[in-house]
């Protein structure tokens, strides 16, 4: 094995240190004591407990959550099905469909907001929660389907022949051998449309109402008068919830692949 470079090592370290050291200042000073967020008074808890006293924060937080989960899920189910069907079958009109599939990678944020706003204006359909979701739905749905896809591209699809063989019908092969196979890549998928989701400002913006503020949008609001300590705590709350999340999705992936070996042994 070949040792690191003193020059390679720098690089990684400045690398990191430049992804991750605001995350980490931020976090100390959502301990910080002080009312000032740029001045050091010492530990404590107590923009936590502010925090818990700020209603339209954590009702921000809840919608931001809710929709996230909501949008994800949707997301990994239409984006796996996308993925599935580029891969597996040549059909007419398969261009234009992954055209509009992947639509949203290439085009800039302010007009794919404005432009669900304009359709639901012209659907006559009321902002809020639920048009939020079909926004976010359509801004992550297409990183659900890269990512299944390029799973599925290596796929060895000998697997569900053999299945079929012997007299499993096409959905339980789906669910006994494709979907555990490619679970990995759908759980990735999942979580960065969780994660998109969660930190979308300018199509939320667009398309949300009232009773759908998210928690971007409330701490855009918020920091347009002055970044409040609470701020911290809350960004530090959220970045344990998903660390929490990639943490727990990690472990999950790691018990099945060490439950799998022994099955792909015998």
């Amino acid at each position: 094995m070949r040792r690191m470079s003193f020059t390679n090592l720098s690089a990684l370290v400045l690398g990191l240190a430049f992804l991750y050291a605001p995350i980490a200042i931020l976090i100390v000073y959502s301990f910080n004591a002080s009312r000032l967020v740029t001045v050091w008074g010492g530990w404590s808890i107590r923009w936590y407990a502010a925090l818990l006293e700020d209603r339209a924060m954590i009702d921000a937080a809840l919608a931001s959550l809710g929709i996230a989960l909501v949008s994800a899920a949707l997301a990994t189910v239409l984006g796996t099905l996308a993925a599935l069907a580029l891969t597996r079958f040549r059909f007419h009109g398969r261009l234009p469909f992954s055209a509009m599939v992947y639509a949203p990678l290439v085009m800039p944020e302010v007009i794919t907001g404005l432009s669900l706003l304009l359709l639901f204006v012209a659907i006559d359909l009321d902002r809020g929660f639920f048009t939020v979701i079909i926004a976010h739905t359509t801004l992550t749905m297409c990183f659900v389907t890269i990512i299944v896809q390029s799973r599925l591209a290596n796929f060895d699809r000998s697997l569900e022949e053999a299945a079929m063989d012997l007299g499993c019908p096409p959905g339980r092969t789906f669910c006994a051998i494709t979907l555990p196979l490619i679970m990995p890549a759908v759980t990735a998928g999942f979580l960065l449309a969780f994660s998109l989701s969660l930190d979308d400002l300018v199509i939320a913006s667009f398309t949300t109402g009232p009773g759908a503020t998210t928690l971007p949008i409330r701490i855009y609001s918020e920091v347009r008068l002055g970044v409040k300590p609470e701020i911290n705590a809350v960004c530090t709350v959220f970045i344990a919830v998903v660390t929490a999340a990639v943490v727990a999705a990690s472990l999950i992936g790691k018990s099945r692949n060490r439950q799998r070996r022994p099955l792909l042994a015998s």
